[in-house]
């Protein structure tokens, strides 16, 4: 008979990165810590309380809200409906074949076309796209990766038509190809062109938009594959020393192009590690910058970051209480100082958000901006024994990924072997383990669950978008100038031979009435195409 008085003792916590949680913490905790340092005033080296000097006091971060659906018209729909309840920055989904460089007639497009996000194939699409939204006038961003070059070609050869100075265009492409290899899969190219297309973009953005971010340094699909929250800061920081160095090797200015650099986090459900981990990746990054590759300009040490409510924490049942997950998630990145802001809708784990429900999300930032009263003082949980134990313990973790990364010889390499999608997936394995045995609760899921769940409305994309879509781009190469258009796409190819670089011939190329599929298929026939190595 088990003795029901003397209970087996529970595990003690741990967050999400299996760090220890003690049950109480207090000044002990923080001795040997440079406080003077680390815990310098916001806006100063190293950045851990913000990259501002007044953060939200002085302006509130930019809400965006991520939207693509079906064709070019519906997702304008879509902005100017959110523009008309307070958005203040656009984010661009598109679909899985614009994703990979294909167009929406390929074969192999089939079924894909404006699934996931918007079917961009030519410059009219991307008109269509901003039709009666002043380009110089919002800020936006596209969560576009391998073939990043065209649809920013494509932005601004759409701001041209606008009359726009281009030189005053504001957004960010994500063009972060590294964690596709790692974690997501819409990579085109080997590693090593694919960073070339990289560092020619920074080079023609420095000149020619000097005010876009020509990278988002991505840490939240990694996130979303299943690493710790010590993880995503190890490898986002990892990938982005790799980027850097292609930059300087490329013969780049570190001042030049730093400052320009962004980032993206996972805000996630482990509020206060969440806290921490953007408090100690803002100073590690400083750190890496000024004192291994000897930036001056403190605009370069400063990692300026975007944030969105983790996905892979939305459930399908009981989808409501995702409302509640994603505020949480919101306020610990409001807390740990981001520059930006999206916020998933509740019903994103059944389809892409209705209006009703990217609506309640976009509430959920405005709530917090001007209801919480946690943008009135700049980073509040500073001082915290528990917040500054957190920051320290996960810049020690993510130092120690990061030497053993060194040691491998870099994060190309570490790619390469496989260490760090190994790494990732096993981390998923043991949480998901965790959900399987209860000891990690989901709930809805395996705890406090419903027997009947009442069914909410989805969105759902029309099946005639596709043909159309199809018939379009179609009917748009038989308008075209076939003569200026092969030209232009013989240039694209040239450059990829020679070594110069490709953005001006790309942009030359959307404007002559290239589509995204054969540029892409232009560049291909040069540089091949990646293909995954097995891991055994």
């Amino acid at each position: 008979m088990s003795d029901k008085s003397n209970p087996t003792k529970p595990a003690d916590p741990q967050t999400s990165s299996h760090i220890p949680v003690r049950s109480l913490y207090t000044p002990a905790d923080l001795e040997g810590w440079n406080q003077e340092q680390e815990l310098s005033y916001p806006g100063e080296y190293p950045y851990t309380r913000g990259v501002q000097p007044t953060m939200f006091r002085g302006r509130l971060w930019t809400m965006r809200q991520y939207a693509g659906m079906g064709s070019a018209e519906e997702s304008n729909k879509r902005y100017k409906y959110l523009l008309a309840h307070g958005t203040t920055g656009l984010s661009v989904a598109f679909d899985l074949p614009t994703q990979i460089g294909m167009d929406s007639d390929s074969p192999l497009a089939i079924g894909e076309v404006g699934k996931v996000g918007v079917a961009i194939d030519s410059i009219e699409d991307m008109q269509r796209l901003f039709d009666g939204i002043d380009l110089t006038n919002i800020s936006t961003s596209m969560t576009i990766n391998a073939t990043a070059s065209i649809l920013l070609a494509l932005y601004v050869a759409v701001a041209k038509r606008q009359g726009a100075d281009i030189r005053k265009l504001s957004g960010t492409v994500q063009n972060d190809v590294l964690k596709e290899y790692v974690a997501r899969g819409t990579y085109i190219f080997p590693i090593q062109p694919a960073m070339r297309i990289i560092t020619d973009l920074f080079a023609w953005a420095n000149e020619n938009v000097p005010e876009w971010n020509t990278i988002s340094i991505s840490g939240y699909h990694m996130r979303e594959a299943g690493s710790t929250a010590v993880q995503e800061v190890a490898f986002t920081l990892g990938n982005g020393m790799a980027y850097v160095q292609a930059a300087i090797d490329a013969g780049l200015d570190i001042d030049n192009f730093g400052p320009r650099l962004s980032f993206f986090f996972n805000a996630h459900s482990d509020f206060l590690e969440e806290v921490a981990k953007f408090r100690a990746a803002r100073r590690m990054w400083a750190k890496i910058m000024r004192e291994r590759f000897k930036a001056k300009n403190p605009r370069s040490w400063m990692l300026r970051f975007h944030a969105q409510t983790a996905g892979s924490t939305l459930t399908a049942q009981q989808p409501e209480n995702n409302i509640v997950r994603t505020a949480v998630q919101a306020m610990a990145a409001v807390l740990g100082g981001t520059q930006s802001l999206h916020t998933n809708g509740y019903d994103e784990a059944l389809a892409l958000p209705t209006e009703q429900a990217a609506r309640i999300a976009l509430r959920t930032q405005q709530i917090v901006a001007y209801e919480s009263g946690a943008p009135h003082t700049i980073d509040p949980l500073a001082g915290s024994y528990y917040i500054e134990t957190l920051t320290n313990e996960v810049e020690k973790r993510a130092n120690a990924y990061l030497e053993k990364i060194g040691a491998i010889g870099g994060m190309l390499k570490a790619i390469e072997r496989g260490y760090v999608q190994q790494e990732i997936q096993n981390a998923a394995y043991e949480y998901q383990q965790k959900v399987d045995r209860e000891e990690a609760i989901v709930v809805g899921v395996n705890r406090f669950t419903a027997e009947e769940e009442k069914p909410i409305p989805i969105q759902r994309i029309d099946e005639t978008l596709e043909r159309q879509q199809v018939e379009r781009v179609r009917e748009f190469r038989v308008r075209r100038d076939p003569k200026l258009c092969n030209e232009a796409l013989k240039a694209v190819e040239e450059a990829a031979r020679s070594g110069t670089n490709l953005m001006p011939n790309i942009v030359a190329a959307v404007e002559a009435h290239a589509t995204v599929g054969e540029i892409s298929d232009t560049m291909r026939k040069v540089f091949g195409e990646y293909r995954e190595a097995v891991v055994i």
